[in-house]
């Protein structure tokens, strides 16, 4: 599968990975997370997104094609994922999701931190 257009740099293998495994820590209290495009794009417009999950998979692309840059404007780390299901399973939703942000990292702050310092370099955030 070739890459979406709003896909502007590459992760290295495994970034995913860890991302989906911090994600699925934090989303067990709902209120850490923001789900759906319209709610992550209301957390990045109010500051609120800690990291933002974008799926590769969404048709039409225009849905989050608007997001990359959002959070690049408002420089907030953002990655990548494969696909809406693996989103929404790493979300704890029983469906799908285009994406997703965290908004409250808990006690996965390091973790998140990490992620983001990382996500920062890739992107040119």
């Amino acid at each position: 599968m070739s890459k979406p257009f709003f896909v502007n740099y590459d992760q290295p293998d495994g970034l995913e990975n860890d991302a989906l495994t911090v994600l699925e820590t934090v989303s067990t209290d709902p209120e850490n997370i923001r789900k759906g495009t319209n709610e992550t794009t209301k957390s990045i417009e109010r500051g609120d997104a800690r990291l933002v999950f974008i799926a590769m998979d969404v048709d039409p692309p225009e849905i989050v094609a608007h997001l990359p840059l959002l959070c690049k404007d408002k420089k907030i780390p953002y990655l990548f994922v494969e696909s809406k299901d693996s989103l929404g399973k790493a979300c704890n939703l029983g469906v799908k999701t285009a994406s997703c942000s965290i908004v409250k990292e808990g006690e996965a702050k390091a973790k998140i931190d990490n992620l983001a310092t990382r996500i920062k370099e890739l992107a040119g955030i």
